[in-house]
């Protein structure tokens, strides 16, 4: 039925693009909007606008914002001695919600994947760099995901920092919470391991 109607069909390829969304629940959203209101309609419409239009890179940190500079970096409280490098924007927010870092951020967007065609220039990581060169930071936590990619990609950065001396630091990785042993992989017991610590 959708096939046969342009706009209907136009609205859920848009819907498909998005990351994770299948033709039936690109077909379900759009269905949805076609549900709401036109003030609802239009208001979501300029919510898109507005975050393309409005939402930029923070100039130090790189992390989403839509003010000169993010709420992190302008905050006077944070450590700046410390700056935690992670892969994209949502990592951010999820770090946030634990409530316990009290550094700075560092975004890279990405990781380094030949495979895929990212090299080390297309990420920030000449910002990163750049920020450490200022003789306040003194530790930089990689915190990368445990793929390949980010393995690679925190080993190239560590290569890059440690003769500024600064101390380099990996987030450990191990058995979540109320995990089992039995069922943990090779790799998640060995950084387990790796990142034991006194009790």
């Amino acid at each position: 039925m959708a096939d046969h109607i342009e706009p209907l069909t136009k609205l859920a390829e848009q819907f498909g693009r998005l990351p994770g969304i299948g033709r039936k629940t690109a077909l379900r959203l759009a269905f949805s909007v076609l549900d709401m209101t036109d003030e609802q309609a239009n208001e979501f419409a300029c919510a898109i606008k507005e975050a393309k239009t409005k939402i930029h890179l923070c100039p130090i940190c790189q992390n989403l914002t839509d003010k000169d500079i993010c709420d992190i970096c302008a905050d006077d409280t944070r450590d700046r001695s410390t700056i935690c490098v992670l892969e994209d924007p949502r990592a951010v927010l999820v770090l946030e919600r634990v409530r316990e870092f009290k550094g700075m951020y560092h975004v890279l967007h990405g990781v380094i994947s030949p495979m895929s065609g990212v090299t080390p220039d297309k990420l920030k990581i000449k910002e990163l760099l750049a920020r450490c060169e200022d003789s306040e930071v003194k530790e930089i936590i990689i915190a990368t995901n445990p793929t390949v990619e980010g393995e690679a990609t925190a080993m190239y950065l560590s290569r890059l920092l440690k003769p500024l001396g600064i101390i380099v630091t990996r987030l450990a990785y191990g058995v979540p919470v109320g995990g089992d042993l039995e069922y943990a992989d090779e790799v998640t017991l060995y950084r387990a391991l790796e990142g034991r610590r006194d009790v």
